[in-house]
């Protein structure tokens, strides 16, 4: 954070407003959400849809407090979004990084709607998620040692992963989350849902934090091939990429 007045943490969440619907997308950890959002004017109690990029405790968190600000709003998430994740240290130790549980689930009780986002989605406004996203690319994976079980046995695919995206007059705009099913993929898949729409910008956590160098560079041609016209890394995509 570079602004006086406001909290950073590790967590995600973009404030979205185009004048005929707010939308929150990721509710980061939740320690600094409310408080940043107060210190920036925004009414959280104003927030008409909630969408939730994938079930991670970093974009998460804030979701119970949103709902209690905000229980007009409805929720789009993967329903794989609240089961149990884990990912496994370098160390070979465990650490529990699903929604903040009971928590989380609490809240989608209290949310006017929780829509199962297992496809693409018009969540209004003019926005659009992607729900569940192919993944044809060869150098793309999820990014980490994730697993369902604490004991690491079964690995989590994050099926519950998306996106985020809407037309401006420049092109589309993509929101990304961590882009576990991969940066190239998801916006290869937006450009299909688009019909062949160019990308104008592309914002968010991208997961190339710990990646090899080989992915890194094919991500970026990829990007030039896709002629992109704005990048927003943020979040998990690493000081390297």
């Amino acid at each position: 954070m570079h602004r006086r007045g406001l909290l950073g943490e590790h967590g995600l969440a973009f404030w979205i407003d185009t004048e005929r619907r707010n939308v929150l997308f990721d509710t980061g950890q939740g320690l600094a959400l409310q408080h940043n959002a107060q210190h920036l004017g925004l009414h959280m109690d104003s927030v008409e849809a909630v969408v939730l990029s994938h079930g991670h405790n970093d974009h998460t968190g804030g979701l119970s407090t949103v709902i209690q600000l905000a229980p007009q709003a409805i929720v789009y998430a993967h329903p794989a979004a609240f089961e149990r994740k884990y990912v496994r240290r370098d160390d070979g130790t465990t650490r529990d990084i699903g929604v903040p549980d009971p928590q989380s689930l609490d809240a989608l009780r209290r949310a006017a709607a929780w829509i199962h986002a297992v496809k693409p989605l018009d969540v209004g406004g003019g926005m659009f998620v992607t729900g569940p996203i192919p993944r044809p690319t060869r150098f793309e994976d999820t990014g980490g040692h994730f697993f369902l079980d604490g004991d690491c046995r079964t690995p989590d695919p994050l099926s519950d992963d998306q996106a985020l995206f809407f037309a401006s007059s420049q092109g589309t705009v993509v929101l990304l989350g961590c882009a576990h099913a991969g940066v190239i993929n998801t916006l290869q898949y937006v450009r299909k849902l688009t019909r062949g729409s160019p990308i104008h910008a592309v914002m968010g956590g991208m997961h190339l934090k710990d990646v090899p160098l080989e992915r890194i560079e094919r991500t970026l041609e990829a990007f030039r091939q896709l002629e992109i016209e704005r990048l927003g890394p943020a979040h998990c995509t690493g000081a390297g990429a």
